[in-house]
């Protein structure tokens, strides 16, 4: 059974810096394409980063410059280094692995940022 599971997130002041991770399990093969979208109140969920198995990523042009997606195979793990965080960046923050066909998402974590 695949699981995806993310942490990291919390209340950060602006200008400040959180890293997400985003946990797999249970898939076969490799853990790429990953991708971590999220989703502020109010508003439809949007893609914020990509990653796949080549190491190509891709971003948002709203976090351009600002947030790095990393990680992989080796721990099935990918990682979401957040900085220069903004209020708009306030959302919930989602991971989703495509695997065989299918996408398996997490449950989601929280980024507030706010003074």
């Amino acid at each position: 059974q695949v699981q995806v599971v993310e942490s990291g997130g919390g209340l950060v002041q602006p200008g400040g810096s959180l890293r997400l991770s985003c946990t797999v399990s249970g898939i076969i093969g490799s853990i790429y394409p990953v991708e971590w979208y999220r989703q502020a109140p109010g508003k439809q969920r949007e893609s914020v980063a990509f990653i796949e198995s080549l190491g190509k990523t891709t971003y948002a042009d709203s976090v351009k410059g600002r947030f790095t997606i990393s990680g992989g195979n080796a721990n099935m793990k990918v990682y979401l280094q957040m900085n220069n965080l903004k209020a708009e960046d306030t959302a919930v923050y989602y991971c989703k692995v495509a695997n065989w066909g299918r996408d398996y998402w997490g449950q989601g974590t929280q980024v507030s940022v706010s003074s």
